[in-house]
């Protein structure tokens, strides 16, 4: 009989990958698909992966943040931030490559760490996880193109109001630093700071030495536009 542990570990996995009302994943698919990997744990500041090794792994975010960057002669420029059911190295894995960008955990992460050798037998093998596993990369990738269609055409602090929406946590504090916020919208940081003290005399947004807390949801929502997206 099969453990609770493992029960809850195959939901898991189950909901991960793609829509869960499209080809439901059988017990052999689950348990297959959880053979091909581990739990990890990561601490803050330690990395899942860096630029340029070769890419020999993907991840499955379980719980945490992770900061994707990529190195340059100045230093280093954030691409993303990414939490909870995120599946990231899966590209340059595939394509046999080294990773395009360093993976570096920004609080305690938990991640299910598949290995390529022993993934791509069980994608073979089992259509419907390759199938799930295209539904689960698609449905990222749309929402990629969502974001940046509706940053589109919009002013720096319609684009800083969407972002920090998106970033603030339950207690509507954001981990992110303006420098960061600039590198994420693609804004220079001048832009960035007036858009955030504009947001600031609103009463929308609080700031300090490394804080960030949106105080007024509703009121960034009209300001990013998701009250009219919605209405």
């Amino acid at each position: 009989m099969m453990e609770k542990a493992d029960q809850q570990h195959h939901a898991w996995l189950a909901r991960s990958f793609g829509r869960t009302d499209y080809l439901p994943l059988s017990e052999p698919d689950l348990e297959a698909l959880a053979s091909a990997g581990e739990y990890v744990d990561k601490y803050p500041g330690t990395h899942l992966f860096r630029e340029g090794d070769e890419a020999r792994t993907a991840f499955v975010i379980r719980s945490g943040k992770v900061e994707l960057y990529r190195s340059h002669q100045a230093g280093s420029r954030v691409v993303t931030r990414v939490g909870e059911g995120a599946v990231i190295g899966d590209i340059a894995m595939f394509q046999n490559r080294p990773y395009l960008s360093s993976a570096k955990a920004i609080s305690a992460v938990n991640a299910f760490k598949l290995d390529r050798v022993k993934l791509i037998p069980v994608l073979l093998d089992h259509p419907r996880v390759a199938m799930r596993w295209l539904i689960s990369g698609l449905t990222q990738l749309e929402a990629t193109q969502r974001r940046v269609l509706r940053l589109m055409h919009r002013t720096v602090k319609e684009q800083v109001a969407e972002l920090l929406l998106d970033e603030a946590d339950p207690y509507g504090e954001v981990q992110l630093s303006q420098a960061t916020l600039a590198t994420l919208l693609g804004a220079s940081r001048q832009s960035v700071n007036e858009a955030l003290s504009e947001l600031r005399d609103l009463g929308h947004v609080e700031t300090g030495y490394r804080l960030i807390r949106v105080v007024d949801r509703a009121g960034m929502a009209g300001i990013s536009g998701r009250i009219a997206e919605v209405a």
